[in-house]
């Protein structure tokens, strides 16, 4: 059993510091925490000890809606996965739904599949998010309109038979037609439904909601936006005290006072989630996202044929960052939006999100700028090698 002690840290909760706090840790699992000095009650001859020398202990990093990084899709298999998920786990994101974007069926099935095999290795890999193929070619984004079509209840237990239990979330147009039925079906599987890439008015999208559907897919990109006589999606969601809303964090697709606005609408729901595709912790230059090519100049992924952007290059740190230095967020604030609101999001709020006993033994450490000096998933530390702020 590999017991754990961080100590003399700055303990982030959901709305507290703590000071002077410590957590211990054996195995996978949180066995107790505490201030000052009690921690070395909790030792033995062979517990390894970390001095958190004052930085900011965290729950670890939950991103529920990610398609690659380290110059790697998920799109392309259990190697690709692994390599993705490399660069993001050295940046805090300790559990992950790996999300697909739109294909056709036939990938789609092959995808969840080879998803649900890494799930069922890596405790770290909570699922599969299925980002369409049910999108609204009118707010289709970067992905193909080609293989957008609409749903229909054969197909939706196709693709979760190829899942085998681990589809946790799919976004979806609910103005489609066969939408209302999918929804339903869905939520019975034990699917967070979430509305995005769509059209939907404020109406049709409260209907979703009403019906089951309990996410946002990042919040004013891809959707109607905000009109003082058409509400439009992003209002239906904060009306809804059941919703989570998804917001990308990055300085590019919101801007920050619109991001501190949505955290003040719906407190304790906005998760903040990376879209990161695969430049991500990877260099500028050309990439697919699916069949569509993508050209990344700056860290800002665009669609190289419209200009369009096209996901992220984001990392969960950088937006927990971005949050409390640009936005304004207070650090627990930050913090949760990127641990216990995600795992809340996807049924996850009872083991992961907190640094509480029992909870899994997942913990960022940061140091006064918010910049990533350690790592540990399921009680093991994370390896970080060649990142400069490690």
């Amino acid at each position: 059993m590999n017991d754990h002690i961080i100590h003399s840290a700055q303990l982030v909760t959901a709305d507290a510091i703590v000071v002077d706090g410590w957590v211990a840790s054996s195995g996978d699992t949180i066995s107790a925490n505490g201030v000052g000095e009690a921690w070395r009650a909790h030792t033995s001859g062979d517990t390894n000890v970390t001095d958190a020398a004052g930085g900011y202990l965290t729950p670890g990093f939950i991103d529920i809606h990610c398609h690659g990084g380290n110059g790697a899709a998920f799109d392309d298999g259990a190697d690709a996965i692994r390599r993705a998920l490399s660069v993001h786990r050295a940046h805090g994101t300790t559990r992950s739904v790996i999300s697909l974007v739109s294909g056709d069926h036939a990938s789609l099935v092959k995808n969840l599949a080879a998803i649900a095999d890494v799930t069922a290795i890596d405790p770290l890999v909570l699922g599969s998010h299925l980002e369409g193929p049910f999108l609204d070619a009118a707010f289709k984004g970067a992905h193909s309109p080609e293989v957008l079509r609409n749903p229909t209840p054969r197909e939706i237990d196709k693709l979760l038979a190829a899942a085998a239990g681990t589809l946790r979330q799919i976004t979806m147009a609910p103005e489609l037609d066969g939408a209302a039925v999918a929804i339903t079906q869905l939520t019975k599987a034990g699917v967070t439904v979430a509305v995005g890439h769509t059209s939907a008015d404020y109406e049709q999208t409260l209907t979703a909601f009403d019906a089951g559907a309990r996410l946002l897919t990042h919040a004013f990109n891809a959707m109607k936006g905000i009109h003082h006589r058409e509400p439009g999606p992003i209002t239906a969601a904060i009306r809804r005290e059941s919703v989570t809303l998804e917001v990308i964090n990055d300085g590019v697709h919101v801007h920050p006072d619109v991001v501190k606005m949505l955290f003040a609408l719906a407190p304790g729901r906005v998760a903040l989630v990376t879209d990161a595709m695969a430049a991500a912790g990877s260099t500028d230059g050309h990439y697919l996202l699916g069949s569509l090519a993508v050209t990344v100049n700056d860290g800002v992924a665009r669609l190289s044929d419209s200009g369009a952007i096209a996901g992220s290059t984001l990392t969960m740190d950088a937006a927990v960052r971005r949050a409390i230095t640009e936005v304004g967020l207070s650090v627990p604030q930050a913090v949760a939006a990127a641990t216990v609101v995600p795992a809340r999001a996807i049924g996850r709020a009872g083991d992961l999100g907190s640094l509480a006993a029992g909870f899994a033994a997942d913990a960022v450490l940061l140091d006064a700028d918010f910049r990533v000096r350690a790592v540990w998933a399921a009680g093991r530390e994370v390896p970080r090698p060649g990142h400069p702020d490690a």
